[in-house]
């Protein structure tokens, strides 16, 4: 079978739980990966056989996808701010919104750097904390871009921690991981003092799990997603009171929100004392805080 006629098989078949665009990004993706055709290259060998391997590894790849299955947990990869990150299900996948989230710590670091003319950790060499690190892609993209801060990230699960890890060892990066169970205030003894905080935590009510994607229920960790209804702010809640003690003097928090919550989470940091601000993300939604320890 030549290329164009697999490739043209497979998007069909996609097209039966996909809509035209994203089964056509998501035949892209895998074909590049089996054949290691760019899709300019693909066109032009359009008519190159493919190999008895090949088609048993899309088909493979077909019926996982048809489960279902993200195509990022099908490869094992995913793309986050400009880089390539391991993924396996016991990782949530990157999202745009977190690679905004990402972008605004380091844009205020620099700025923060060039137009600080007094030597300080927060500028030259700032300790961020990373909670709930899953993948790693925040911390390792963070510590990729401010090669001088010191970073450490932390997950309660220890699957996670070896992605995070395997990903920090790929892209040549230095992090300090640690299984802490952050919810447990008894296990902040382990944690240091921080110039900037960052998480994307758990966030998303249980009672939404219904309305959600069957390819994120199925196959994303619950852990990293749901919270209970009655408590959903409870990161939060415990974010702000970990940085009462363990974040510097005008110190920055930086999470990521459900964007329904946004104006919640602000006054909750307003009411524990810091000074928070909302940003959309590219979609106009409000999704990120960041809140400035006042003293």
């Amino acid at each position: 079978m030549t290329t164009q006629q697999a490739y043209n098989d497979f998007k069909e078949k996609l097209k039966k739980i996909f809509d035209e665009r994203e089964a056509d990004n998501i035949t892209d993706w895998i074909f590049e990966k089996v054949t290691h055709f760019k899709r300019t290259e693909r066109r032009t060998r359009q008519n190159a056989e493919l190999t008895e391997n090949h088609l048993n590894l899309l088909q493979k790849y077909l019926e996982e996808l048809l489960q279902h299955k993200p195509v990022q947990y099908v490869l094992n990869e995913a793309w986050f701010f400009k880089r390539k990150f391991y993924v396996n299900e016991n990782v949530l996948i990157p999202r745009p919104e977190t690679e905004e989230l990402v972008e605004w710590i380091i844009n205020d670091v620099k700025l923060a750097t060039a137009i600080n003319s007094i030597p300080n950790t927060l500028y030259i060499s700032p300790q961020i904390l990373d909670i709930g690190t899953g993948s790693g892609c925040i911390s390792v993209s963070i510590k990729k871009e401010l090669s001088n801060a010191n970073v450490t990230a932390i997950d309660v699960s220890e699957k996670a921690l070896l992605v995070a890890k395997k990903n920090a060892g790929e892209l040549n990066v230095e992090i300090d991981f640690l299984r802490v169970d952050f919810l447990d205030e008894n296990e902040w003894e382990s944690l240091l003092q921080y110039d900037i905080i960052v998480s994307n935590p758990p966030y998303i009510p249980i009672k939404e799990k219904e309305i959600l994607a069957k390819n994120i229920t199925a196959f994303e960790p619950r852990i990293a997603l749901f919270v209970e209804d009655n408590n959903p702010f409870i990161f939060y809640e415990k974010i702000a009171k970990f940085a009462k003690t363990h974040l510097s003097k005008n110190g920055k928090i930086y999470v990521e929100v459900h964007e329904e919550f946004a104006k919640d989470v602000k006054v909750f940091f307003e009411n524990a004392g810091f000074i928070p601000t909302i940003k959309n993300d590219i979609y106009g939604k409000e999704r990120i805080v960041k809140a400035i320890k006042a003293s």
